[in-house]
């Protein structure tokens, strides 16, 4: 989003990514941007619709829907992520 998005914009972001949901980076144009394929969990949707993200690098930087490239982690990469070692099916 290259602009300032609508409040109904802004509201599907935040009911597509609430606290807690997963996401991957693809790619980002930022310096200080975690390596594509970097999971993270969303934080908070701000007013301006970017979605802050606790990356699992330990960084914290917000994702830009329009402009970042992501998606939400797939159910397969959940269960890989929390299945014990050893336990593969």
């Amino acid at each position: 989003m290259n602009r300032m998005p609508s409040k109904e914009q802004v509201e599907y972001i935040r009911e597509r990514y609430p606290a807690g949901t997963r996401v991957v980076l693809h790619a980002m144009g930022d310096p200080q941007a975690p390596p594509p394929g970097t999971g993270g969990t969303v934080v908070y949707v701000d007013d301006a619709g970017q979605i802050g993200v606790r990356w699992d690098s330990g960084s914290s930087l917000a994702l830009i829907p329009g402009v970042d490239s992501f998606s939400r982690e797939s159910a397969q990469e959940k269960n890989k992520l929390r299945r014990p070692q050893g336990a593969e099916r």
